[in-house]
């Protein structure tokens, strides 16, 4: 390994950890709003089944044009930190308010303004983690980003639970204000703990030796990426919705053995994903990346022809490994295609869950209509598309992917060190 790789080894420590706190308050803050987000509206909004289908429909949509004007602006300067801050801060005002406010027209404006705000919070902060590990240890980047995704999933494991606890003790009044807490404390880890990151290098960039540094993918290039991975992550939602009416209807078996399978997912998904960020190091991400989105295509296919609740349960592997390279390795994968626009490569990765989570509601519809065994299949046909689509899509001459494992150094790794 190269010496400047461990050169700011105890300084990149100091940065992911609080970093680590940040993407658990965020984590936490979102699964306690959102498995009861349709209960909330029904119950205490009284909105009706219209209204409550808007609701559903602008909240992600908000939330992808947020991203994506936050991300745009995060590029432009040394900002990110205070992107950050701001994001936390609009997220607390809107949950603090959602806690008390129970008009349906003001949480819908509060939906479409602070909390999309607050939305950007995710890709931000995976593009401040790229920024970090650029300037500390290049070539760990990969490995970085899926430690900090299982913060994330780990957030996911516990948020659930706790919102159930807290609906059980005060109602939603208690869960917003506990998100609320939850966004007020990554606000104090920002302002407390995290230091502004340089500025990414205006394109062309020349490093010391005179060389050109890497150059962004083309638009088209990019625009294709994010839609093999928008294909890719609609069965994430679409496999989930039909799970325990499939295994009900299908397998004979009970509502309940969801809860298993998903569980065990969630499990296996977590020390699977730090195990692909370690073998980053040491293989090229495209690779791995292409035999998650296989084994995403096998599961898939094989639950299409499972005939009892136990061949789900052994093979959730192949769909903890799934997800795990898709969710975990995908986030650097578009990152080394723009070097330069961390914040806008992160957000191109992450609005493609909410963009597949609002394609998967017309195909659970199809499913419901003609046997939910066909979810799956559409699922293992959405996975080979999308790994078609990746294996079509070259990165180009420009990406990075294995020169970020190179053990550069700051001086060469398309980021300025703040002045």
């Amino acid at each position: 390994m190269a010496p400047g790789t461990v050169r700011h080894t105890p300084r990149l420590t100091r940065a992911l950890f609080p970093l680590g706190l940040l993407f658990l308050a965020v984590g936490i803050s979102t699964a306690l709003v959102m498995p009861f987000l349709s209960l909330f509206l029904s119950t205490d909004v009284e909105a009706g089944p219209l209204k409550v289908t808007v609701f559903l429909i602008v909240a992600p949509l908000s939330g992808v044009l947020g991203s994506t004007v936050v991300g745009r602006l995060s590029d432009r300067g040394p900002v990110r930190r205070l992107l950050l801050i701001g994001g936390a801060l609009a997220g607390m005002a809107g949950c603090a308010l959602t806690a008390v406010v129970r008009d349906y027209w003001i949480l819908l404006g509060l939906t479409v303004t602070a909390l999309a705000v607050a939305n950007s919070l995710f890709p931000q902060s995976f593009a401040y983690a790229r920024q970090v590990l650029e300037r500390d240890a290049p070539d760990r980047a990969a490995m970085g980003i899926s430690g900090l995704r299982t913060v994330f999933s780990l957030a996911w494991v516990a948020g659930p639970p706790l919102a159930a606890f807290l609906l059980a003790t005060g109602g939603f009044t208690w869960v917003y204000g506990g998100a609320a807490i939850m966004y007020g404390l990554a606000a104090v880890v920002g302002i407390c703990w995290l230091d502004e990151v340089g500025a990414p290098a205006a394109a062309p960039a020349t490093d010391d030796a005179g060389a050109v540094d890497a150059p962004d993918a083309a638009r088209w290039t990019l625009l294709l990426t994010a839609a093999a991975f928008t294909l890719m992550q609609t069965p994430l939602t679409l496999a989930v919705q039909a799970l325990p009416l499939f295994i009900r209807t299908d397998l004979g078996g009970e509502v309940s053995d969801a809860g298993l399978v998903l569980g065990l997912c969630a499990a296996l998904e977590i020390p699977l994903m730090l195990g692909l960020g370690v073998l980053s190091t040491r293989l090229p991400l495209r690779l791995l990346l292409f035999a998650g989105a296989g084994c995403g295509a096998a599961y898939y296919a094989l639950t299409a022809v499972a005939t009892s609740v136990w061949v789900l349960v052994g093979a959730q592997v192949l769909n903890a490994l799934f997800i795990a390279a898709v969710s975990g390795l995908g986030i650097t994968y578009m990152q080394d295609m723009l070097p330069r626009h961390p914040g806008r490569a992160t957000t191109l990765f992450t609005n493609s869950f909410p963009l597949g989570a609002m394609l998967a509601g017309p195909l659970f519809g199809v499913a419901q209509h003609f046997g939910y065994r066909l979810a799956y299949v559409i699922c293992t046909a959405l996975c080979l598309a999308g790994l078609a689509l990746l294996t079509v899509v070259r990165p180009g001459t420009g990406y990075r992917g294995s020169r970020a494992r190179t053990g550069r150094t700051d001086s060469t790794s398309g980021y300025r060190r703040p002045s």
